[in-house]
């Protein structure tokens, strides 16, 4: 057994945080210092892991929500014997480097979701916690309870700053998320110094209030008392648990331990030296003993909790074979056998139906046909699941305790709720997909940005897309939204035109593996667009041609480039155009994002090079013109909205057969 001291073993972390950050020139000591004894008490005592294995589905969950002390996962990766060299470690927040400034998931190993923006790692983990129980309710049977972990989420005073803490917090004690536990560094010290200007919650009285478990205040440098708390935690059979751990940012530097001046900047070798010598810490920089390597690796006792599960787990698949095979097949990301023809019907009834609907009762009824062969699609809305149209026939309400359900009551959480379906999405076993209106999309940007930045497969729906909603006025007219959306990298942003477009939308966001998807849909009707053929994989690249020029042979003289509702008023364009003698292709875009990506020679087969074309959607102009390469115009709403009817909105700003035939005459002209 060895012989070195828990305290010892968290000097290392103390040690690894002030050499990295020292050689980089750039981090956060103060809080890995201020946590190390923290993190040794979960890491070695609670946390149930593989080193060898990062990706096993019976690992407990461990995020760091106050990313910025990224240092303290880094070291703990590396001493438990994760594939991260000290090599790695001297790398630290340099080019190429697999231990970047915040910690990133899929670049770092054992590292379960990209934190650094203060708040959303607790709402990920709340996110993570949902799927757990969500997930155990389905497929665990008496005996086997072969999805069984907890998520343990290290946070501060930010993260409970942040008002998507408050969000998903309450959510989490609704939810009675007993496998959550969070540990929070309250050492009062934030960028600015002292948080007692800016912060004084009762974190003890408020967290109650949400119906979680809260020990403490421990003392989060007795190793022990932090260990008899988790293990007290551990025990909650109804409640998410907080255990606020006091701490000291900076432990062990005798000049700056406890002031802001730790909180984000190397120490200085001068410093290092003194505050290695107040902890007894004799060794050089990135020097780890090997009997403190020793005492921390994880390698063997993980080896063998991961064997144990796996043979729990290979009794779960001897007597339940089936359900073995759909959570692997779930847990896979990968689509049931029948989902292609399910796919193909629903288009083929669209296009057979024929329908002028909403944009969003088109997206309900491309659910109500693909949901039933998609066990793992998980819905919600933010209150406004009347609006959103986002459960479907038979769906069951999480609302009712029924942990079954395939639909989630947010509550007024956009936020939250966007940074949910990333843990969701990152916990694996369900494709979730949440909704709101299109101009409450702000409220969730950030995580939209994170769900973007991790390539996931979550999905989030905007209803009420544009100056089309009428009365509602400015506040609720989506002017500037799809396109700020369509600006962030990686993100796929859908805005079909009818009722088939709806099912490609909806198919293609669900068949995406490796990134996100939003999903832009009318509360005003939409003409079905009559097609001479559906074509769904033309859809799914994005844009093409609709309708081609119809005059006889003759090549098109313009091309009218729409997406949403507007496609119908191209269509009625084009129309008098032809009785005008001018010949017009409509092409529908649905997906900018997804038609860019095609080769050139699609694009010039959709927009062939130097045709004048005119784009209609009623959103900012802006991103349109990188789509002219002769002459163009565009029909878009470059102001707010206003409060009236629809119809009158669509003539104020122009959106009328009329205006686009006029536009495209000056175009020619």
């Amino acid at each position: 057994m060895s012989q070195v001291s828990p305290q010892t073993m968290a000097n290392a972390i103390r040690a690894l945080a002030m050499d990295a950050v020292q050689k980089a020139k750039s981090g956060h000591p103060g809080m890995p210092m201020g946590m190390a004894d923290i993190a040794t008490a979960l890491w070695t005592r609670h946390l149930r892991f593989n080193p060898q294995d990062p990706k096993w589905s019976g690992r407990d969950r461990f995020i760091l929500s106050n990313g910025h002390g990224s240092m303290l996962q880094y070291a703990l990766l590396h001493l438990t014997g994760f594939d991260l060299s000290m090599d790695d470690l001297k790398a630290f927040r340099q080019l190429g480097s697999r231990t970047p400034g915040h910690p990133e998931v899929d670049i770092t190993p054992g590292v379960e979701t990209t934190t650094g923006p203060l708040g959303q790692g607790i709402a990920n983990g709340v996110g993570m916690a949902l799927a757990e129980k969500l997930l155990a309710a389905e497929f665990n049977r008496d005996g086997f309870p072969v999805v069984d972990n907890r998520t343990y989420v290290f946070l501060g005073d930010g993260c409970l700053m942040e008002g998507i803490s408050h969000e998903v917090c309450s959510l989490a004690g609704v939810w009675k998320l007993n496998k959550l536990i969070a540990l929070y560094d309250d050492n009062g010290i934030s960028i600015d110094g002292d948080v007692r200007g800016w912060f004084r919650d009762d974190t003890r009285g408020r967290f109650e209030a949400y119906g979680w478990n809260v020990i403490g205040p421990v003392d989060g440098h007795d190793i022990n008392a932090v260990d008899q708390a988790i293990a007290q935690a551990k025990e909650s059979a109804e409640k998410p648990t907080l255990i606020i751990c006091r701490t000291t940012i900076g432990k062990g530097s005798p000049n700056r331990q406890g002031t802001a001046k730790v909180h984000g900047e190397a120490l200085g070798d001068e410093e290092i030296a003194a505050t290695k010598a107040a902890l007894g810490w004799t060794y050089g920089p990135f020097e780890i003993p090997q009997d403190v390597y020793a005492a921390w690796d994880h390698r063997a006792e993980g080896a063998k909790v991961e064997k144990e599960w796996q043979q729990t787990y290979a009794g779960y698949k001897a007597a339940y074979p089936e359900l073995a095979k759909e959570l692997e097949r779930r847990l896979a990301g990968d689509l049931p056998d029948q989902w292609d023809a399910a796919v193909m019907d629903a288009v083929c009834q669209a296009a057979e139906a024929a329908e002028t609907v909403a944009t969003r009762k088109a997206s309900q009824k491309a659910l109500n046909a693909l949901a039933p062969v998609l066990p793992e699609l998980l819905g919600g809305s933010a209150d406004l699941t009347g609006s959103n149209l986002t459960n479907w026939s038979g769906s069951t309400s999480l609302n009712t305790g029924d942990f079954h359900a395939r639909h989630i009551s947010y509550g007024v959480r956009e936020f939250g709720m966007s940074a949910i379906l990333n843990g969701i999405a990152l916990y694996g076993g369900f494709i979730p997909y949440g909704a709101t209106f299109l101009t409450f999309s702000d409220y969730s940007r950030n995580a939209l940005r994170m769900s973007a930045l991790m390539n996931l497969r979550a999905i989030n729906v905007f209803t009420h897309d544009s100056i089309g909603l009428g009365e509602d006025g400015p506040t609720h007219q989506s002017v500037e939204h799809i396109p700020s959306l369509r600006l962030i990298p990686g993100m796929d942003v859908w805005r079909p035109c009818d009722t088939v477009e709806s099912v490609v939308a909806w198919a293609s966001a669900i068949e995406r593996r490796d990134g996100a998807s939003c999903l832009i849909f009318s509360r005003q009707n939409a003409a079905f667009i009559d097609r001479d053929e559906v074509d769904a994989d033309a859809i799914a690249m994005g844009g093409y041609v609709v309708a081609e020029a119809p005059l006889g042979e003759g090549e098109a003289q313009v091309v009218l480039l729409a997406t949403g509702t507007e496609v119908g008023l191209a269509m009625d364009a084009r129309a008098k155009l032809a009785a005008l003698n001018i010949n017009a292709r409509v092409v529908s875009m649905p997906c900018t994002n997804r038609f860019d990506r095609q080769s050139t020679e699609y694009r010039q087969s959709v927009l062939p090079p130097g045709l004048p074309v005119l784009a209609i959607e009623a959103s900012k102009t802006d991103l349109w013109w990188k789509y002219f390469t002769g002459r163009g115009d565009v029909l878009g709403v470059d102001s707010f909205g206003e409060s009236a009817p629809a119809k009158d909105l669509w003539i104020k700003f122009g959106f009328t057969v009329d205006n686009v035939v006029s536009k495209v005459e000056a175009l020619l002209q």
